[in-house]
């Protein structure tokens, strides 16, 4: 029976895996997220449903649009299966419950500014702005005032120790060291995972981050590299095992 569940997750992440897409890329651009249908983005032909599934239309087409063999990005075939493992991790590490509904709002959120800050260099206010008021509003009903308004109040500090860093950042390096959507997530985070966790956030998403850097400065590419995505590749990393600030205290200290 477990495996069913398992299997039915993926699918169902897939699925909102293949809409946060369509998400990013509307917003982005200013989109009306309904209409019109999907279709392909270089030739305007209107996709058939079967020509949407999830996954597995991708293989089948071989990455080429059905229309005019363009190639489609690889990045929603990953996106459609990172969310599917991403939602099924979340049940393991949940079951179902309060936290798992949590769970799934908070992933697809930060997969969705993950997919629109690295297309984009854009964090979309609307993301934080909802997903932030869906997880207060869930966190109030089942959990209680107290724990709702300790969990807020780890958002704001989390947000202004963010700013602090900011500022600090744009003295050091006398440019902007940061976008203020970076500062904005740091209060989603300290409504999920709580203010210690989301500072641990940073230096692991420092951690994530620095191959990259190392990459790009010995191949000599002068791009940009947008923090926002390794910030929520690391609160997701932390908020899906489940591991509290002791835990990291005790191994510091050992």
């Amino acid at each position: 029976m477990e495996i069913y569940i398992y299997i039915m997750l993926f699918i169902f992440g897939s699925v909102i895996g293949s809409f946060l897409n369509v998400l990013a890329v509307r917003l982005t651009n200013n989109e009306s997220i309904l209409w019109p249908r999907s279709h392909c983005h270089n030739c305007q032909h209107k996709l058939r449903w079967y020509e949407l599934i999830p996954v597995i239309s991708y293989v089948i087409q071989k990455g080429k649009s059905r229309c005019c063999r363009t190639n489609i990005p690889i990045s929603y075939l990953i996106i459609e299966v990172v969310t599917g493992i991403l939602y099924m991790v979340s049940y393991h590490s949940f079951g179902f419950g309060y936290e798992f509904i949590i769970s799934l709002i908070f992933i697809s959120a930060l997969i969705t500014i993950i997919v629109s800050d690295i297309e984009y260099m854009i964090i979309l206010d609307e993301i934080i702005a909802v997903s932030c008021i869906l997880i207060i509003i869930l966190e109030l009903i089942f959990f209680g005032l107290n724990y709702t308004v300790d969990k807020i109040l780890g958002g704001i500090l989390a947000f202004i120790t963010m700013y602090v860093i900011k500022l600090i950042g744009d003295k050091l390096f006398k440019r902007e060291s940061m976008g203020g959507g970076d500062i904005k997530l740091m209060f989603l985070f300290g409504i999920v995972i709580g203010y210690p966790l989301s500072i641990c956030d940073i230096f692991l998403a420092t951690f994530i981050a620095f191959p990259v850097a190392i990459y790009l400065l010995f191949s000599r590419k002068d791009n940009l590299i947008p923090f926002g995505p390794f910030l929520a590749m690391g609160a997701i990393l932390i908020h899906i095992s489940k591991v509290d600030i002791n835990s990291i205290i005790n191994f510091l200290i050992r």
